[in-house]
Formats: structure tokens, sequence, C-alpha cells
């Protein structure tokens, strides 16, 4: 297969080139600095700047995951901006280019988050449970599902991955973490009730895999381990692995003083479940976040 990848320099995007390329497929990552692919992506994986140097070239899947990190920073209006455009408008443009094509792709998964349910509290999240909180990255999931969900008109399947929060030892989530906590200084955020939907990135990697060859598989899917925990007990389990004390609250007025609007994204959470996967038939391989974690402690 040829495969075409947004955000294939990510965290996620760069495991999924080395999952395929060790499968033999080809391999093109659409990038803003195309000339960094092959050495962040392997040097089998081509980069491009624009679209258009494919158009001749049949796709057969396209893998969207493009988007400036929802993290990086407070959410200044200039801030919103980026994040709008780094998903919404970026999938405005593939679109214009899927449209273009007379050979189009048999399937694009895009990415979404579990944010796009807002702040669950205690209810438990399927995929046909609603959004039950407004805030910005709510708004955000939602427009960009539907963006990419205008790629069924052209007859192509769209698969809408709402992941959690991805454990890797190569950066993510758990990279920001391992400072504070190796310093003794870890420990929950806020209350520390809030959920916490998580997943083992080789996971994450396995399922987005089995949604490309799924050809039923068709809407939104929840890409989290089907057991998430709550906040002071993930810090709890951490503290364990890495050996240190995970007693230090971070104070919420501290996080909403210190992050503004952003810290709502600490502060909430999402008993999200991955009730579609699991009908579905895919098998998990990390379902206990303390077997998780210690599958990638050597490497922390």
């Amino acid at each position: 297969m040829h495969i075409l990848l947004t955000g294939g320099t990510g965290l996620i995007g760069r495991q999924l080139c080395r999952h395929w390329l060790a499968q033999g497929h080809r391999l093109s990552v659409w990038s803003r600095h195309p000339e960094r692919v092959k050495t962040l992506c392997g040097a089998d994986v081509r980069g491009i700047a624009h679209l258009v140097e494919l158009s001749h070239e049949p796709v057969d899947v396209v893998i969207n995951l493009a988007g400036e990190p929802i993290a990086g920073g407070r959410w200044t209006r200039k801030r919103k901006a980026l994040l709008w455009s780094s998903r919404v408008t970026l999938t405005e443009t593939l679109l214009v280019w899927l449209e273009s094509l007379e050979q189009k792709p048999s399937v694009l998964i895009s990415g979404s988050a579990v944010g796009w349910y807002g702040d669950g509290g205690e209810r438990e999240l399927s995929e046909e449970s609603p959004p039950v909180s407004e805030d910005f990255a709510s708004h955000l999931c939602i427009a960009w599902e539907e963006t990419a969900q205008r790629a069924q008109a052209m007859g192509i399947r769209v698969v809408l991955v709402r992941t959690g929060l991805v454990l890797a030892a190569e950066g993510g989530f758990l990279s920001r973490l391992l400072l504070p906590f190796k310093l003794g200084l870890g420990g929950p955020v806020g209350n520390g009730r809030q959920w916490m939907p998580w997943i083992h990135i080789k996971d994450q990697i396995a399922l987005i895999d089995f949604l490309v060859h799924e050809n039923t598989a068709l809407g939104p899917y929840n890409a989290c381990a089907p057991h998430p925990v709550r906040n002071a007990e993930f810090a709890k389990i951490l503290g364990r692995v890495l050996h240190r004390p995970a007693f230090m609250p971070a104070p919420a007025f501290a996080l909403r003083l210190g992050l503004g609007e952003m810290s709502e994204l600490l502060l909430g959470g999402q008993r999200a479940v991955p009730a579609r996967l699991l009908a579905a038939g895919f098998t998990f391989q990390f379902t206990d976040l303390r077997a998780a974690l210690d599958d990638l402690s050597a490497r922390l």
C-alpha cells in the first residue's frame, strides 16, 4: 500500500512509519520540513512539502494526525488560532486535494482526542455518548472531526480516532511528568479525582493498523485502554515504577493562575472506554496501567 501521513514526524506518526516500513509499505509524509522526514521517520520514507507532489501517484490510505501540541502553551488568542489552523484548516486543505484526485484513497484515518467529550466528570463515555461540557478543546475536536467526515461524500471510508493520553518513552504526555517525579516533586493534580484515559503506544499503533484493515470500521473510536484510572492513582503507580515519592500535589488554583484556560486539560478528565474497538474484536496488549508503565520503565 501507499500510505500518506500528515503529522508523520510526531510521536505516533514516527512509530506508524516504523511499523509500516517493516511490513513493506510505501510511505509519504506531508510536512512543513520535508528535509527532516527521512531522519525522523526512516530512510525509505518520502517527505513532501506540497500535496500536489502526489497528485499523479495513487494513494491507498491517508492518516491525518497533524496538529500543534494542545498543551504546548497558554491558550492565548494567537495560540488558539494556531491550534485551529493546524488541525481544522489543514484538514480542509487535505479535503480539497482529495477532491481533485481521480483515484481516491479507500480510507481516511483522522485524528481526534477524548477531549471531544469535554470534562466528563464521573460519566462513563463510550463513542455513543454526546459531548458533556463545552470548552475550547471540545469545540476544536468537534470541528476537526466534522471537517474530516466530509470525505465520506467522496466515497472515502472515514475513521475518527479519539486518542487518550499516550504512554511512550520517546516523548508525549509521560515525558512531561518525568522531571518532577524524578526530583521527588510528583503527585496528583488538583484533587486527583479526575479520570485519565491512557493508552500504551504499542496499542495505539496496533489499533490504527487494525482500523485501516477493518473494512467495516467507520466513524469514531475511543483510543484508550479499557480501564481508565483517576489522576491520584496514576501518580501513585508512576511513583512506584520510578521508585520516587508521589505525594506533592499541584494545587488547582496555582494551575489556573499559571496556565489559564489550558489548566482545564489537567483538572478535568474523561472516563472514556473503547467500546467500539472491543466490539470490533481488537485486543489490547496493555489493559493494566502498572504493566504498561513497567514495560516502558527501562527507557524512561
